[in-house]
């Protein structure tokens, strides 16, 4: 998955910056980002403070590394029932 350029913190200062009254086009432009990429912070950091921005980050990434090692061990299964179905 692509880094992005941008911390959970300016991230969200970025939406607050548009929440205080500046218009999305100009908060877009400025900051070098579409509107698109904007609506999409907005949609995950809408309403968050820093702190739960990073919560989040932190669970995402467990939550993938436990993904990865139920993958693995569900190829290890499969693995080791192929090699007993040969053998019987």
């Amino acid at each position: 998955m692509k880094r992005s350029r941008f911390t959970e913190e300016q991230i969200i200062g970025v939406l607050r910056e548009q929440e205080a009254g500046g218009k999305t086009a100009d908060v877009c432009r400025r900051h070098g980002i579409s509107t698109a990429t904007f609506y999409a912070w907005k949609a995950k950091f809408g309403g968050m403070e820093v702190s739960e921005a990073k919560r989040l980050k932190a669970l995402e990434e467990e939550n993938a590394k436990l993904k990865r090692l139920l993958a693995d061990a569900i190829l290890d299964a499969s693995v080791l029932k192929d090699l007993l179905a040969k053998k019987w």
